[in-house]
């Protein structure tokens, strides 16, 4: 039996970045000025569009401004009698230092013990990404983190480690490319039951 050809109509790949026309002109404007005073010539080809890129770029890395983390949890909330650790792990993080503008990179270690309900676990994830996407320092990253997940559910208890490398140590100042900073946040059962809070670290491998 012969072989049909069937003509398949693909729809050209399109991608679609939403940014502040406004925003992105000022930006590049002022990008534009500081390749000039680094001694760059901004109207080379190579530099021509990066003012635009450098604008949408900064934009993307700090979206978490206009999320809120108790919003995003509280958008996935079900009933649950379950009462044992929920613990999502390893959860990759980008941030970007608010001292020098420069990323940390790291992960995120995360549970909590639900009292009635939980949440999605990919709105854990989630959480973080919202307040990593901001300038930021990690021991205030890693409050915010449990502040907004104790909020949201009301739990008994809620976990947080992260453990991240900052480029402003990597490649400025010390130069110490293989330092990694561990911060914790701790509530409720995991502030006040050794047990719990052992369980949890032995969870995570710490």
């Amino acid at each position: 039996m012969p072989r049909r050809h069937v003509r398949r109509n693909f729809m050209a790949y399109k991608r679609e970045d939403l940014y502040d026309e406004k925003v992105t002109a000022e930006i590049a404007g002022h990008v534009k000025e500081i390749l000039a005073l680094l001694g760059e010539n901004p109207e080379r080809e190579g530099l021509l569009k990066t003012p635009e890129r450098v604008a949408k770029s900064l934009q993307f890395l700090t979206k978490g401004y206009s999320q809120n983390g108790i919003e995003i949890i509280q958008s996935a909330l079900f009933d649950e009698e379950y009462q044992q650790m929920v613990l999502v792990k390893d959860i990759e993080l980008f941030s970007m230092c608010e001292h020098h503008m420069l990323p940390f990179i790291g992960k995120a270690h995360i549970a909590y013990i639900p009292k009635g309900k939980i949440t999605g676990l990919s709105k854990v994830a989630r959480v973080v990404e919202t307040y990593a996407r901001r300038l930021q320092v990690q021991e205030r990253l890693t409050i915010e983190i449990r502040d907004a997940i104790q909020k949201a559910l009301h739990p008994l208890g809620v976990a947080v480690v992260i453990e991240a490398m900052h480029t402003c140590m990597m490649v400025r100042g010390v130069e110490k490319s293989n330092a990694t900073t561990t911060t914790s946040a701790f509530s409720g059962a995991f502030l006040q039951s050794l047990r719990t809070r052992s369980e949890f670290l032995k969870l995570i491998g710490k």
